[in-house]
């Protein structure tokens, strides 16, 4: 692989894996990262936050956690340290390109209703295709300079899957945690940040921490409710192929005229709340009433913090919010503020309750859109149009990974676990080992067929949300995939009774040797 040209896109938990599996086949990727530190999602969290998943669940296979840390959830602040030095230890840092975020990509070299017609992926099955096409992907750097030339030159060439050659493979390495929210037509996202929660334990949504977002607490504006990623940064791009690592946040959407705009108040998303660090949030919480929208891990979390700052009365917790509203004159006089409140407030109209309630800081934890972030990267309409599926179907990813429909782009980090970090770390080394020609793919209807099956246990064991793609009920199963893909015995236990009734972790895997066909 060392003559084939890779970009991943994303410096967290799955971007790490994949650029360190490359590197040990002796491909040598850029990764393009649009925050100044490693860590994705980790790199900006609300100061309590820990992980939620035992520390022996949540570490790289060959890479134990230092003997330092004795605590069963470590905090952010060692979870952070220790991806560092898991990045610094195998010379990942080195591929690094801070302050560069992918904004959109598009498929060069093929006809789309040729792509439409393949039976193969790609043409061929193969990881880097027939050879024709490759996927073009525009870069912007930290200060939003853009080189569009109007032409397709002016994007990178890249082709990618978390690892690509020159010759195409275009693979999203995404993360679903972080990101900017689109709004649809004619709706307006009440902020536009991802909700921030820990590592996951069972089926929890966003098992891997932090969120990384916009700038710190301003009034809410138009700015407030949802920019496209393609309406940021952007230089030239360089010519690698592109695996991105982010996600878009998931707001409430409100009408037209019942969101931040409505109000005097403040509306921010959790992941605006971490990006402030905890001085500034207190200082922003200081004499509030504060409502926070959510009741998963980064809303509780929130939260607490805010009534530890403030007292427990200043604080509300709300599954969801119907509309936003502001206070007359006439609900003022009836309802004076406490003293110290500012005169501003927000009327928050909350499910199954007529009147609203008054609050002068409104939080949302409201989760991602990962789907729409996969959506979004593409500028072509029929990828845009199948590349998630619809609202009564899953993600079309075969192995959690490759879409059979869109040649040379594989996605790492969208599905969720027990523990993101021990299903990146297995899926970047399948992927990994796929583009080193370890593997072929099925043909498209056989990956299709496959893909049906698991939305089907998905639909049965996650109910109406399915499209979370949570494979912790079938984690094990899921691995032993990857195993069987790869040339490996998925039995990974040294005796019956143990393969039995044992517990999988990382270190299981820690040896593994994939064979290529």
């Amino acid at each position: 692989m060392e003559k084939k040209r890779v970009a991943i896109v994303g410096a967290g938990v799955s971007g790490l894996a994949a650029c360190k599996h490359l590197l040990e086949r002796g491909c040598r990727p850029v990764v393009f990262e649009a925050d100044t530190v490693i860590g994705g999602v980790w790199a900006h969290v609300p100061d309590s936050t820990k992980l939620q998943t035992q520390r022996p669940m949540y570490q790289y296979s060959d890479f134990p956690w230092p003997e330092t840390v004795t605590e069963v959830f470590p905090d952010h602040h060692q979870v952070t340290a220790y991806l560092d030095a898991y990045a610094r230890h195998f010379g990942v840092l080195e591929c690094i390109r801070f302050g560069h975020r992918v904004t959109g990509m598009e498929y060069d070299g093929v006809d789309e209703k040729v792509v439409a017609a393949w039976d193969e992926w790609a043409g061929n099955g193969e990881a880097f295709g027939s050879g024709t096409g490759e996927w073009c992907l525009a870069v912007a750097d930290a200060a939003g300079r853009v080189e569009r030339s109007g032409s397709r030159s002016s994007y990178a060439r890249m082709t990618a899957a978390q690892a690509a050659a020159w010759r195409r493979l275009a693979a999203m390495g995404l993360a679903r945690h972080s990101g900017r929210a689109k709004p649809r037509h004619g709706e307006r996202r009440c902020g536009d940040v991802a909700h921030v929660s820990t590592v996951g334990a069972a089926a929890t949504r966003g098992a891997d921490g932090a969120v990384r977002g916009s700038s710190s607490s301003r009034r809410p504006r138009g700015a407030m409710c949802g920019r496209s990623v393609k309406q940021l940064d952007a230089e030239t791009v360089l010519g690698w192929h592109g695996v991105s690592c982010s996600a878009w946040a998931n707001g409430t959407t409100l009408g037209q005229r019942n969101g931040p705009e409505a109000f005097d108040g403040q509306v921010i998303h959790s992941m605006d709340y971490a990006k402030m660090g905890t001085k500034k949030a207190r200082e922003m919480l200081k004499g509030k009433s504060v409502t926070v929208i959510g009741y998963l891990k980064s809303a509780i979390d929130i939260a607490a913090e805010c009534a530890e700052a403030n007292g427990n009365s200043s604080v509300l917790v709300f599954g969801s919010v119907n509309r936003i509203t502001p206070y007359s004159q006439a609900q003022r006089r009836l309802s004076p503020l406490a003293p110290g409140h500012p005169i501003g407030s927000i009327g928050l109209l909350v499910e199954n309750q007529s009147s609203p309630i008054k609050s002068d800081v409104v939080i949302f934890g409201t989760g991602f859109r990962g789907d729409q972030k996969i959506k979004d990267m593409f500028t072509s309409e029929y990828f845009r149009g199948i590349s998630v599926g619809s609202a009564s179907t899953t993600v079309a990813l075969y192995r959690e990974c490759i879409h059979p429909k869109i040649p040379q782009l594989a996605v790492l980090g969208y599905s969720e676990s027990t523990a993101n970090l021990y299903t990146a770390e297995l899926r970047a080394k399948w992927l990994a080992h796929f583009l080193d020609d370890g593997f072929r793919l099925p043909d498209i209807a056989s990956m299709e067929k496959d893909v049906l099956a698991s939305e089907k246990y998905m639909k049965r064991y996650a109910g109406p949300y399915f499209r979370r793609s949570c494979i912790g009920v079938l984690h094990i199963w899921y691995n032993d995939q990857l195993c069987k893909d790869m040339g490996c015995n998925p039995r990974r236990k040294k005796g019956f009774i143990e393969e039995l009734f044992g517990v999988y972790s990382p270190a299981d895997y820690a040896d593994l040797q994939p064979k290529k066909e």
